[in-house]
């Protein structure tokens, strides 16, 4: 890779870097330990030579290019084969006549910033400040590293996407189109497939096979043959079919679907894998416009919630499918079941679709255009965006996964927040263009031209589809969660979430214990809205102050550690409080996502997970309140506090419910139990003073005098043969949270480590008194629970995963939000 001229001409005298492909110029420079700079403002050369003969009598030889980004040539033996203006485009060209045995590919990207300045383009109707230079709309490539308030760079320039050779004998499989779908309790698989011969005569037959929970199944097509080509086509039936389900709610079950051409099986193509299921907006008579988004699968009404998925690599944008699998665990185990992929990065290739197929995790894919006035009337710009939205819906519509398609990203907002006609915004494009190709396309999934969408206004929570920031970044009360009547939040609580000291020393390493939150490379990580006069780390101190009535800037300046305690500790309760409101009985909402999963460097950043793909506090928060069998508490005031018990499977759950009270966060007043049956897919409400059996003001509503209890427990316990297993806690502390820190004599919190049944490391954590925001720090190793409390008088039990090549820890000691100092781990395991 090298900058330089542009054309091949004298490429062998530039300085060259080893580069990788799929990769950009940035991860070349980041390989060789060099700053990326403006890399729009130059043009880029990518070289390498290859073996390759012409190709013979029966034979094509074809270049694939799955996408350069941005403005790009492609040259094969000095010759021009391609010349693409669309990050997103995929290329194949015939190169059989012009390889020559040892061959020479160069792909020149040219620069983006000589042409951003080009001033013949007409003006738009409106600008964004979401980049600073408008003019970006007239190309197709990502916003992402080019946003100054969040990605500030580096731009994606380069070959990001594979490339590479095919030397195509036989069989030809030019176009193959598979479309599931349901049809009472059966699945129906549609094929039709586009086959071609590179000499020889045409196949005699093509089967249609499928293999899956639900028996193998095969049925002949039927063929219609041409010139050289054929077209086979015809449906396949599966009685009963396993139906495909979000992980939340069952099993997504799959199926292999293999075509087997000629009489013989000469050939056997595979077709990939599909999930059978139904998908809705809503029930009957349900309009998103004025109800929102409710996401039916199967029927089954789903509370969607997940978050905006990065990029796991923003620099090199090519994870592996190991690096990708590891990612999209970590939303498994959060309990989300939903992803957002937002219009101002890439699309993700085939590999991460495949994965939220298999695992169970719904897709929002956005198409690439947010904020701006995007040229539509220009015929040139307006027939490579309708082939891009070709080339996505295809790409997507036999996914189970796939469940909205979204046109564009804040078009409509923009329009309406910057006091325009929102009529404007009102686009031919995405209002008839985008549908017609997606129903062309076979897309099963719910339509939006826009998010935010809906309503007189688009911004408005309490119609459509709603950007929320009512508890965030608008700095508004925990209350507004339930006053705002959001339907759904496709982005909402994006806070300034910091990850654990072993980032934070990788960041900024001054000595121990020196506060940094205004250094600049801390500063960095943190978003700041254009134009604003303060940034998320000023908003996180806001509601640190309004949860645990501190003064942030105080404690900061007093107590460096204990701020960043706290205030890694404030957003994860503020999240979890909100979707606690959501996710009720009686809410009106129907989904909510984060934005966003993981941070794209480090620091503080809107991810609940860091850039190492590490989890924040937050996310142990949001893993609890979202897990598919939870017990969580609202305290309605007068109304007494309300115990809410989820439970997604789509079998009933036998449970044991347990309520106690405590006061001085150790003394048993109270207590109350009650063994129900929570039904598929269902939920459940208790009285906290109905299941103790009389009136104790709970919620401290009545306020008659001093709280008769400060410490409320609500636990969820499946019993068994091993005994009773606790599936979900939650705490509640009328009187506020306790703040007061205690030795670990008064406490009387202790840890040890031991080996599991099952092979796991566990960890064991028994306090006398309330544990309130236990950390666990065992260097080298994940827990599967973290920043949580552990009742008066009880025990929690976690799993250790090691990270990298560990095989046994060798210390550890715990933290906790109302404990002095830390707590040491014992146990045999540890190495000495």
């Amino acid at each position: 890779m090298a900058g330089g001229p542009s054309s091949p001409a004298g490429l062998d005298g530039l300085t060259w870097l080893p580069a990788r492909v799929p990769g950009t110029a940035a991860g070349a420079l980041r390989d060789a330990n060099l700053e990326p700079g403006d890399l729009d403002s130059q043009d880029w050369w990518f070289r390498t030579t290859f073996e390759a003969a012409p190709a013979a009598a029966g034979e094509e030889l074809v270049l694939c290019v799955g996408g350069v980004a941005t403005l790009a040539d492609v040259f094969v033996n000095g010759e021009l084969v391609l010349r693409s203006e669309s990050m997103f485009a995929s290329h194949t060209i015939d190169i059989g006549s012009r390889a020559a045995g040892r061959n020479e590919l160069a792909i020149h990207v040219r620069a983006l910033r000589p042409e951003l300045a080009t001033p013949r383009r007409p003006r738009p109707r409106w600008r964004t400040r979401l980049v600073p230079d408008n003019s970006l709309r007239w190309f197709r490539t990502m916003l992402l590293g080019r946003i100054p308030s969040f990605s500030r760079g580096p731009a994606a320039v380069g070959p990001w996407r594979p490339v590479w050779l095919e030397r195509r004998r036989g069989l030809v499989v030019e176009a193959l189109e598979v479309r599931p779908r349901l049809d009472g309790a059966d699945g129906v698989l549609s094929v039709r497939a586009h086959l071609r011969t590179l000499g020889g005569p045409l196949p005699d037959g093509v089967d249609l096979e499928v293999d899956g929970p639900s028996g193998r199944h095969r049925v002949s097509l039927r063929i219609a043959p041409g010139d050289g080509d054929l077209t086979a086509d015809g449906e396949l039936r599966i009685p009963s079919v396993e139906r495909w389900w979000p992980h939340t709610h069952g099993a997504p079950a799959m199926h292999a679907v293999r075509l087997l051409v000629g009489s013989r099986t000469d050939a056997t193509i595979d077709a990939g894998r599909v999930g059978f299921r139904s998908l809705a907006s809503g029930p009957a008579g349900h309009d998103i416009d004025r109800d929102g988004l409710s996401v039916h699968v199967n029927g089954v009404p789903i509370f969607a919630r997940g978050a905006l998925w990065m990029p796991v690599d923003i620099v090199g944008l090519a994870p592996s499918v190991a690096e990708l699998r590891e990612a999209l665990e970590t939303v498994i185990a959060a309990g989300m079941n939903m992803l957002r992929v937002p219009g101002f990065g890439p699309y993700e290739g085939d590999a991460f679709h495949d994965l939220c197929d298999e695992l169970g995790i719904l897709v929002w894919q956005d198409l690439m255009f947010a904020s701006m006035d995007y040229p539509f009337e220009d015929e040139a710009f307006a027939r490579i965006a309708a082939d891009e939205v070709r080339d996505v819906t295809r790409r997507i519509a036999s996914r189970p996964s796939t469940a909205v398609l979204c046109g564009n990203s804040e078009v409509e907002q923009q329009v309406a927040m910057l006091g325009l006609d929102v009529g404007m915004a009102r686009i031919p494009f995405f209002d008839s263009v985008v549908p017609e190709i997606a129903a062309s396309a076979g897309l099963d999934a719910v339509y939006v031209p826009s998010s935010p969408f809906g309503g007189e206004l688009p911004m408005r929570p309490d119609r459509g589809i709603t950007n929320y920031y009512g508890v965030g970044g608008y700095w508004g009360p925990l209350s507004d969660a339930r006053t705002s009547g959001v339907r759904f939040a496709a982005e909402c609580l994006a806070f300034a979430n910091i990850p654990d000291d072993e980032a934070l020393a990788a960041l900024v390493p001054e000595p121990p214990g020196e506060a940094f939150v205004h250094h600049p490379r801390w500063k960095a990580g943190v978003t700041r809205d254009a134009g604003a006069s303060w940034d998320f780390d000023d908003m996180r101190d806001h509601y640190l102050g309004v949860v645990f009535g501190v003064d942030p800037l105080q404690l900061r300046h007093d107590d460096w550690d204990r701020y960043l305690e706290l205030s890694r500790a404030v957003t994860g309760e503020v999240m979890a409080s909100v979707f606690g409101e959501w996710r009720r009985s009686g809410s009106t909402c129907r989904g909510g996502l984060i934005l966003w999963l993981r941070d794209l460097v480090a620091g503080a950043g809107f991810g609940v997970v860091d850039n190492r793909g590490r989890p924040k506090t937050p996310y142990h928060h949001l893993r609890r309140i979202l897990a598919p069998a939870a017990i969580w508490l609202v305290d309605e005031r007068t109304g007494g506090v309300i115990a809410h018990v989820a439970n997604d499977a789509p079998a009933a759950l036998p449970v044991r419910l347990r309520v106690s009270l405590y006061t001085d966060q150790e003394i048993p007043v109270g207590s109350g139990e009650e063994r129900l049956e929570v039904p598929p897919h269902g939920s459940a409400t208790r009285d906290v003073e109905t299941l103790i059996g009389h009136f104790v003001d709970a919620a401290w509503a009545y306020r008659f005098g001093p709280p008769a209890q400060d410490t409320i427990v609500a636990s969820l316990f499946r019993d068994g043969e091993q005994g009773a297993e606790l599936l979900s806690q939650a705490f509640h502390f009328p009187a506020g949270r306790p703040m007061s820190v205690e030795p670990e004599r008064r406490l009387g919190l202790a840890a040890a480590i031991g080996p599991a049944a099952d092979g796991t490391i566990r960890l064991t954590v028994e306090s006398r008194r309330l544990a309130y925001g236990v950390r666990v720090h065992v260097p080298g190793f994940a827990p599967s629970d973290d920043a949580f409390s552990v009742e008066p008088g009880g025990a929690r039990s976690i799993a250790l995963r090691a990270i990298g090549d560990r095989a046994r820890p060798s210390h550890g000691w715990l933290t906790a939000l109302n404990l002095a100092g830390q707590v040491t781990i014992k146990g045999a395991m540890l190495n000495p």
